[in-house]
Order: structure tokens, then sequence, then C-alpha cells
């Protein structure tokens, strides 16, 4: 709507423009009329439709044909005054003043004109007959009213249709010829009334109607004054009611009755508050609000959004499949002018076997285009009518913007529900196929999307601790040389090989040692297509020294060539180290030791998923009464037994950890060979089975600190090649069924550099954290 309103008054000296002016300001005729009267102002608040009005006059006697041209291109509605008595002033409407300010504005942007004949109160005929000629001549003309300065008739009244044909212009709605809506008009409504159709059956009932009323006009309409309203339809079309409620056609004939009867302001009422401007197009404050995203800031959909997305896609899956046919798809995107989704949709989220869209899919195609381009995502939901359906300022409101990720770091906790994942990778190293495994495609299918597509994008959800979370996987281009910061921006990083290919892993190495060695990113090595021979790489370290070396776990091995479907296991794991990149959890490993371990485990106890399922079922059954419900002892009860079950997880989460204790064993010999051959007699005297043990060559060594363990879990150690290899410790978990690899800061198989011996013997380096714990005979520090 306009901020204020322009009124231009012009005609022949003499017929009383200036007398009109004064009159409304001072409410009575004046005695002394000035030539012009000055540009006068009326506040807002003494208009009916609460907008500044700004009035001015033309005299030819004071201002120059250059003056009447600047006034014409400045005013929003221009008044043609004329005498009623004086049938010249007549004639000079249609041969003088229609062509003059024709000529001065453009066709597209005709300003409306209101015909006024003044000095009524001197005949006692209307001029009426002689106008409607004219007026049906010209369309730009609006209205004629007929007044008189002296006597006061309808002063008030010629202003408010000049505001009003401002406000609330008839042009872009009617076509009086033809007398119907006009198509820019049929589109707009029929937008508004699928968005407030909300069961999406064709038919506004009473509910809908009451609640399109109650956001338009801030009111609901009576239960009579609804059957008035159906009842005046019914009478004039046959079709416009249906099962008690109002349809399409009979929604656009209401809408044409208001025109015709000069109520205007009532469709414009609603055009409005659906977001549409004079033009009839969405406005750009509507679509695009303001939204200010700081940087290393993400942005997501809030439970709100998600809400009003799951009625959206439920009134559009007719038959209630669970996903959109393409049918449908196109039937939600009606009240688009455009269509957003293409077929790149489908090879982006999840489909069922006929290629259709889920609902997983539906939400994570939404999620996705809000990460990547809020903007667009405001846009959408605005078509959608998001911020009239919940009743909101705009379409900001269903975004969530995340804190910085820095943050996050330093309180070692975040709220985000959205992780990005960039896969790297020379080219043919398997990154479309572990993208496509993540949405569960086939290997055929993913081939034929690699000759279609040169970057990719994934996403669906992922669980974590019983948490719905969204993994995107990006695929970047394999260009070494030019990777932009949108390429590095993530929260985990995966690397492709080929462990077919023996060139694939030097670029993965590459792009790690050059990007994120110094990255707080965590990063993972994929060994793709893991079902072919592996080959040696032609890299000076193997893939598994190379994650050693950096402190890296070891190369995750993968395929999507198998009669199985491709484990989610990976993908949970990336999703997991980028929600705590603090804790650099690399494990993942079942190794039962770790805390992520102990909790991953703790989350499947057999009794906790009993408990879930016995309270999943007496919320389906509705097991609890109503009057229950209401009752608070029943509340006391819930927060009571809700409190002990939380008291005795931790409980039994603390008695869990005081249970991992551990064994250390150390051997000396004179040779490696010799210590060997003494691991394994020991190993049999305890009745003890190797199969639990990591074996590197013969027989793997793990040591690890208490500290070590929880910050270095899960990094192999290979064999240590040293001189004087005579001694080496072995860690054993009291459950001896599996020993786990861990970093080579614990190998004490060869002198420390840094130490020098203060005698003929040789000092091995122990860690502190380990000869705490060791009683003093087995250190050597006893008397």
């Amino acid at each position: 709507m306009r901020k204020d309103v322009r009124i231009l008054l012009v005609g022949e000296p003499k017929v009383g423009k200036t007398s009109l002016i004064m009159s409304l300001v001072s409410e009575e005729f004046p005695d002394e009329v000035p030539l012009r009267a000055e540009e006068i102002t009326i506040p807002a608040d003494v208009t009916p439709e609460r907008v500044p009005t700004h009035i001015v006059d033309y005299s030819e006697a004071e201002q120059s044909e250059e003056q009447l041209y600047q006034e014409i291109s400045k005013a929003n509605v221009i008044c043609i005054v004329y005498s009623v008595n004086n049938k010249k002033s007549i004639e000079k409407v249609t041969s003088h003043w229609i062509p003059l300010i024709n000529d001065r504005t453009d066709k597209d942007s005709r300003v409306p004109l209101i015909l006024v004949g003044n000095k009524s109160d001197l005949v006692e005929h209307s001029s009426m007959e002689t106008i409607l000629p004219i007026m049906n001549q010209y369309q730009d003309i609006e209205t004629c009213v007929e007044c008189s300065a002296k006597n006061l008739k309808n002063i008030s009244e010629l202003f408010y249709y000049a505001q009003k044909a401002v406000l609330h212009p008839t042009g872009p709605l009617y076509c009086p010829e033809e007398k119907e809506l006009k198509p820019s008009c049929i589109k707009a409504l029929t937008r508004i009334f699928k968005v407030s159709d909300l069961d999406n059956d064709g038919i506004l009932n009473d509910n809908e109607l009451n609640f399109f009323q109650r956001t338009c006009f801030n009111t609901p309409l009576a239960p009579q004054a609804l059957e008035d309203v159906k009842n005046v339809v019914r009478r004039n079309m046959n079709d416009g009611v249906k099962d008690n409620g109002l349809t399409l056609k009979g929604f656009l004939f209401l809408h044409t009755l208001f025109i015709q009867r000069g109520r205007h302001e009532t469709t414009w009422t609603v055009l409005r508050r659906f977001g549409y401007d004079d033009d009839l197009e969405l406005t750009q404050e509507y679509l695009f609000p303001i939204i200010k995203i700081p940087p290393d800031c993400t942005t997501e959909l809030n439970h709100n959004a998600y809400l009003f997305l799951q009625s959206v896609f439920d009134k559009h899956d007719k038959d209630r499949d669970c996903a959109l046919s393409p049918d449908e798809v196109k039937d939600l995107f009606k009240v688009f002018p455009y269509m957003p989704w293409g077929p790149d949709v489908n090879n982006t989220v999840c489909t069922n076997d006929q290629g259709w869209l889920t609902y997983q899919g539906y939400l994570s195609q939404w999620t996705l285009t809000t990460y990547l381009d809020v903007q667009r995502s405001l846009e959408y939901l605005g078509y959608l009518g998001y911020s009239i359906i919940y009743e909101q300022e705009s379409q900001a409101a269903a975004i969530t913007v995340t804190r910085n990720k820095c943050i996050d770091l330093q309180k070692k906790q975040t709220q985000r529900s959205v992780f990005r994942c960039n896969v790297l990778g020379a080219r043919g190293s398997g990154k479309t196929g572990f993208l496509q495994a993540f949405l569960g495609r086939n290997l055929q299918r993913q081939r034929r999307i690699r000759e279609d597509h040169k970057s990719l994008y994934a996403i669906s959800t992922t669980y974590v601790y019983g948490q719905e979370k969204y993994l995107l996987l990006h695929e970047v281009m394999p260009d070494f040389d030019f990777l932009l910061d949108s390429d590095l921006a993530c929260d985990v990083v995966c690397l492709v090989y080929d462990v077919n290919n023996p060139c694939s892993f030097e670029y993965a190495a590459k792009v790690y040692k050059q990007y994120f060695i110094d990255s707080k990113t965590p990063c993972v090595f994929i060994a793709a297509k893991s079902e072919l021979h592996e080959v040696r790489q032609h890299y000076s370290l193997s893939p598994h020294d190379f994650c050693r070396k950096h402190k890296l776990h070891p190369p995750q091995l993968f395929t999507c060539n198998s009669p199985d479907a491709p484990s989610k296991d990976i993908y949970t794991r990336l999703t997991t180290m980028a929600m705590y990149p603090h804790a650099r959890l690399r494990c993942s490993c079942a190794c039962n030791r770790c805390t992520f371990c102990l909790c991953h485990n703790l989350l499947k106890l057999e009794l906790l998923r009993k408990i879930k399922a016995q309270l999943r079922r007496v919320v389906l059954n509705r097991h609890v009464a109503q009057a229950d419900l209401k009752n608070s002892t029943f509340w006391l009860r819930a927060s009571v037994g809700a409190t002990v079950f939380a008291v005795l997880g931790f409980a039994m989460y603390r008695a869990l950890l005081k249970q991992r204790g551990y064994y250390y064993i150390y051997t000396a010999a004179e040779s490696a060979q010799l210590r060997r051959e003494w691991v394994k007699h020991l190993w049999k005297a305890m009745q003890l089975s190797t199969s639990g043990v990591t074996h590197n060559e013969n027989i793997c060594t793990d040591i690890c600190s208490e500290v070590e363990r929880e910050e270095s879990c899960a990094e192999p150690c290979g064999p240590t090649k040293g001189p004087n290899d005579q001694n080496t410790a072995f860690q054993i978990s009291k459950d001896f069924q599996r020993t786990e690899p861990f970093s080579n800061k614990g190998d004490y198989d060869h002198p420390q550099p840094d130490r020098k011996p203060a005698g003929p013997e040789i000092h091995y380096d122990v860690p502190s954290a380990v000869l705490r714990k060791l009683p003093n005979y087995c250190t050597g520090k006893y008397n």
C-alpha cells in the first residue's frame, strides 16, 4: 500500500477548484477565494484509509504549462473539475484535459481520473446523462461525483473517492467492458483460495472460511452471515457451492460482486494481506524478509516450519502412500509462478522404488535449500503462505540462525541439526557411489547420474544417540589446484581413494596435507571399491601408515557393489564426528572401552529398549485416560518415576566405567622372536583366545595410558623397529576379548633419543600415567 496520496485538481478557470479545497479545510464556503490554494496535507489519523493525503491546486493564471506537467507527473490521482451549468467546461474535459493528461503519462502507468461536477446547487438537473458516455469511452475514469462547494455537498466524498482510487484502483482487478475479473486478478485470487484450502479438497468449508475471514479482516463471520454469503452464491451460480462449502468459482464470483458494487477495498484488503502490490505481484518485502546471518553461522528450519511443511505434504499426498507422485508434486507447486524443483531432486534425496519423493526426501530437500540458499527457502515459504497460516509477521520466523561454530567448540556442544560433509577424491575414486549409497541407490543408477552431473549433493537423515540429524554430503570436483573456500567450509571431510587404483591415494593425501592437516575439521579416509583387489599405492606411505602418522582413524573400507545394501554405519560416524569435533571421536569401533562405545552400548541395552517400547505402547494405545492426565497425582508419579529412572541409568553408567580395569604386563627378552614366543605361551597359560587380539605381523603390542586412551583411541600401532628391541608391554582388558590398537606414543621397543643412559643399562620411556598406577615393585622404586 502507498505511504501517501497526492491529489491534483485541474479544470477550466472559474469552475470552483480552489473553492472545493477551501470548503474542505474550513468546512464552510469562503467569502474570498484566492486565485490558487496552497498545497494542503491532511494527516493520516483523520483520513478513512489512515494515509497522509496531499491536495494540490492548479491555476492557469499563476502557473505555467511546465509547472502543470510537473504536477501531473507527481500526482497519484487527478480530479478534472467542471461546472454543471457550463457546457463549455464539460466539453473541455474530453477535448483538452484528458488528452493532455494521457500525453504526459505512460500507457502502462496511467493515473486514475475522477470527474467532479461542481456548482450542483445552481441547477436542478443532473449532468450524469452527459458524463456517462465519457466514462464509457475512457477506462481511466474511476468515477464521477457531483458536488457543491457552497452547500458543502459531497465535498468529503469527493476526496474519499480520490483517495480510494489510488489505494484501491479498479484497473488491475476488473475489466468494465467484459464485466469480469482480469486474468492477473484471477491468478492471484486462485492462489489465495488454494492456500486457504487447508485440506486441499477444492472447497472452503465453514472453518476455512472463518480462518480466511479472521486472517484478512481480524474478525470471524457469524453462522448466519456465512449462510447468507453462500445463499448469494447459490442464487447466481450453479456450481459456486458444493457440499455446503465455497468452490473456487464461487470465491471468484464473490469478489466480482464486491467490485461491481464499488467495494474494491474488500478485494484489495485480501490481496494485500497475502502479499500482493498494486500490480498484483508479490512484493519483495513479502517474499524476501530481512534476515541477518553472521559469518560462520548456518540457517536451519525450526520446529514450526517442519510442522507446516508436514501439513503441506499431508494435504497433497492424496493416496496416503507417504510419497509424492509427479502429479502430486505439480499440484503442490501450483501456488508458485514456476516449478522450483526439477528432476535433479530425485538424485539428491531419498525416493521410493518408483522414483517418487518420499516424506523424508521431501523434508531433506527443504533442509538442503534452507542450508544452501536461505533466501530461496524464504521465497518458497512465502508462496505457500507460511506467515499467513501460522499468523507470523514474515517467513523469517521459520528460520533458525545457528550460533558461531567457534562457540560450539568452546562450549563443547551444539544445537545444530544439519551437518555438512565435503567429499573429495580423484576422478573415478568412487565419490558418486559413496553419495548415492547414502540414499540407497544401486550402482547402475549411480553411473547414469555420474554421466549427467558434474557435482552432486546428497542429504538424508541420520540418527545419533537417538537424535534425528541431517547429514549433507557434497561432492567436490577433483581440482586440487583450485579448491575454493566453499570447498573447505564444512563440519567433516571425507577423502575417498580407490583401493584398486595405485595413484588414487596420492591425491587424497596431498589434499589433506595442504588444506586440512592444521584444521580443526575432522577428516576420514574412505577406501572405496573394497570388493576389488587392493593394490600398493604409489605414495611414500601406505594409507594405514599415513593415518597412523597423522593420528587419524584407519581408512574405512566401503563398497556399494555388493548384493546387500551398503551399511549406513559410516554415515552415522561422520555425523557423530561433525557433532563432537572437540571430542575427536575417531573410535566408533565397538571396542567397549572408550566413552563413545560405552554410551553407544548403554543406549542399545535390551532393558532400555523394553522400557522405550512400553512407553511408546502406552502413548499409542492411549492407556492413560483423560481423567488421569488431569489428575495431579498422576503427574507426580510420572515425574518421580522419570527421576528414579534417570538416577538408575546414571548409576549403571558409572558402574560400567568402574569396570574398565586394566592389567599391565611388562616383559623383557634377549630378542624380539623370543619375546613373541613368551607372549604366545603367556596367552595360552591364561586360557585366552588370540582371535580378539589385533594383529600386525605376528602380534601387535598395544600400549596406551589412561589419558592416551581417551584422546587417541583406535589408532593402530605397528611393529617397532629400533635398536635393542627387548622390552614391551601389554595391556589386557578384564573381559580378555579384545585389545584395542592405540597410537605410537606408547611404543617402548627402542630407547628414547632424548634420554641419556645414567650407566651401562638402557632406559626405556614409560608414560608417567602408567608408572603412577603401578606398584613400586613393578617400577623398581622400592627399598
